[in-house]
């Protein structure tokens, strides 16, 4: 395991597990934010990685968002942050967000960067953009990516009137994927990236990718990406191999060539 500024990194086979580790809400100063740099560096080096779990330290909070202690650096942090959450939510290889607990402005930001979203089933926890109780607005994505996966009334609801929600609700709004129960987040987490992972990897790279260029650049352009992808598909040792094993009635055994 790797430790860099409060983040772990973790290699279980072709799953990489990164966790926020800055106690006790797992909030985000500079030093931290350069941690979560570095290491989303390594992983889109990271030839192996197919799947990416990220989740935070302990059993009360994923992250609360911004480290207030931090204030005289929260130019730079809210600089890397808005960078780093889209280079999250345009990535190549599925990432999870495991949501442990409370998810709180720019740390429910970062969740909603991730593609799936799993959460422990705990009453108290809460999910929120709460940023105007203290006169301000949500910076690191929230006012885009919230209406996205909840739609624009829900969005304004939460954000206009700094509603939280409890897992159930969150669950009922589509704002996660899915819920587990105590103790067997991380369990639920796994069996999806397992699953993911043998998953053909351009395939799956060559769909986020049309998505994401969809979602930033329009329509015309992720249409264009899908046509590339299909053709990249169409020419892949996976194509092959799919068919084969369909004919056969077989698991295909997907290896990312």
């Amino acid at each position: 395991m790797n430790a860099v500024n409060n983040i772990r990194l973790e290699k279980q086979g072709n799953i990489r597990i990164v966790t926020v580790d800055h106690p006790p809400a797992n909030t985000w100063d500079l030093v931290t934010m350069e941690g979560l740099e570095q290491t989303v560096d390594e992983l889109e080096k990271d030839p192996e990685a197919r799947v990416v779990i990220l989740t935070g330290a302990g059993e009360k909070c994923f992250s609360a968002g911004f480290d207030v202690k931090d204030a005289d650096n929260a130019p730079r942090i809210g600089a890397k942050a808005r960078k780093l959450w889209t280079r999250i939510d345009r990535f190549e290889r599925p990432v999870i967000a495991a949501i442990n607990g409370h998810a709180l402005g720019g740390g429910l930001e970062l969740a909603l960067s991730c593609h799936f979203r799993i959460m422990a089933d705990v009453l108290s926890a809460r999910l929120g953009l709460t940023e105007l109780n203290l006169g301000i607005m949500p910076g690191w994505g929230g006012t885009q990516r919230l209406p996205r996966v909840v739609g624009r009334a829900k969005a304004l609801d939460m954000i206009l009137f700094s509603k939280t929600l409890s897992p159930r609700e969150a669950l009922e709004v589509g704002l996660v994927t899915r819920l587990s129960r105590p103790g067997k987040l991380m369990d639920d987490a796994l069996e999806m990236a397992r699953s993911l992972a043998q998953r053909p990897p351009i395939a799956v790279a060559c769909v986020l990718r049309a998505m994401a260029l969809g979602e930033y650049e329009g329509i015309d352009k992720g249409l264009q990406a899908e046509d590339e992808g299909t053709t990249r598909v169409r020419d892949s040792q996976d194509r092959v191999e799919g068919f084969k094993a369909f004919l056969e009635k077989r698991k295909p055994v997907f290896t990312g060539r």
